[in-house]
């Protein structure tokens, strides 16, 4: 075994052990495939659903990778792959936006859109925003189930920056800082979550590792006038003051954090057509281990159709099959466009449809 030394800027060193034709050692191999094995064994758990916030940092914004069943932590070539593995942008060697709108569950809009620069001899920079919202809805109560009159909103937004770069000629590492912030009527909660991973191409053109894990960061509570309300210390007594001001205390709660690792390998059959076979776990701190699986065929080279399945193993989940398509030309030279659509299958909740438009150049 021999030393490998790769340089990046003027005092900038990375070392890595090779074998004798140049490839990371197996030991990276064989640690990411005992992650992936370790993701799934554990299917027969109580399920924590419902117990984190931020759930709209879990909405998958790439209508290539929604119709691939979300396998995608070892796939790169677009902006929003950042999403599933920020490793995917030490890969991407261009420059690239996308925006992706989503027609969410119960009529809630979704939006997206991501910006990321290749830096020649640095890496790859990011900017990504999310936005959800409800749109309004009556306020209804007890005394009054037709509604008050009023009308309150539900919106989620959230802002992130990331960096990826290649440490060697196959393996590439990312990471993306976002701050985020939910609101309901006049109250909210705003904290940070952090998403790093890796991918490993073990050959050229061929089999690709990556993982990644997202939304890593500290708990947060709900804050706002919302809470205020009127306290009666002891209603069995008369005569007191029974409207003390107050404010109810609302628990901090975990962010959804979720631990990704897959496996991706495209397979060539003829000069302009390909298929990209592609396998996730995901280890989720809010619900069940569950697989996600998804294939892409690419024909005429500009054309592709997409099928998957989401969270196998998921004994209460709604749907999972997801279909799409896409197309890729270029209008102007050296300017490629990309769209795609994904539909998606949520059972009761009915069906989701993406809509994805990127520009690589």
């Amino acid at each position: 075994m021999e030393t490998n030394k790769k340089t990046f800027g003027d005092n900038f060193f990375i070392f890595h052990p090779v074998d004798k034709r140049g490839r990371v050692l197996p030991v990276i191999v064989l640690m990411l495939i005992l992650i992936l094995l370790s993701a799934i064994v554990n299917v027969f758990a109580q399920s924590k659903t419902g117990t984190t916030i931020g759930q709209f940092l879990k909405i998958e914004p790439s209508a290539r990778a929604a119709a691939m069943g979300n396998a995608y932590s070892s796939i790169s070539g677009e902006a929003s792959a950042v999403f599933f593995n920020p490793a995917s942008l030490g890969r991407l060697q261009n420059n690239d936006v996308q925006f992706t709108h989503n027609n969410w569950i119960a009529d809630i809009a979704y939006n997206y859109a991501n910006a990321s620069i290749y830096l020649s001899g640095i890496g790859t920079v990011a900017l990504q925003v999310t936005s959800l919202n409800s749109g309004e809805i009556d306020v209804r109560t007890v005394e009054q189930p037709l509604g008050t009159g009023e009308r309150y909103s539900v919106s989620n937004f959230a802002i992130g920056a990331g960096y990826g770069l290649m440490l060697t000629d196959r393996v590439s590492v990312g990471v993306v800082i976002n701050y985020f912030q939910e609101k309901i009527w006049h109250s909210s909660l705003d904290g940070f979550a952090m998403n790093f991973g890796v991918q490993y191409q073990v050959e050229e053109n061929g089999l690709t590792l990556g993982a990644s894990v997202s939304n890593f960061g500290p708990r947060a509570s709900y804050d706002g006038r919302d809470l205020f309300i009127d306290y009666d210390f002891d209603p069995k007594v008369y005569g007191d003051n029974d409207q003390l001001p107050a404010e109810l205390r609302t628990e901090a709660y975990q962010l959804p954090t979720l631990f990704r690792a897959g496996i991706s390998y495209p397979v060539n059959i003829g000069s302009s057509n390909k298929i990209l076979l592609a396998v996730d776990a995901i280890h989720p701190n809010d619900n069940d281990e569950k697989v996600n699986v998804g294939a892409e065929w690419t024909f005429l080279e500009n054309f592709s159709i997409r099928g998957g399945y989401r969270d196998l193993f998921i004994i209460d989940s709604e749907g999972g099959l997801v279909l799409g398509a896409g197309i890729n030309f270029s209008p102007i030279e050296s300017y490629k466009l990309r769209v795609d659509y994904a539909w998606a299958d949520y059972g009761r909740l009915n069906n989701v449809h993406r809509f994805s438009i990127g520009i690589g150049f």
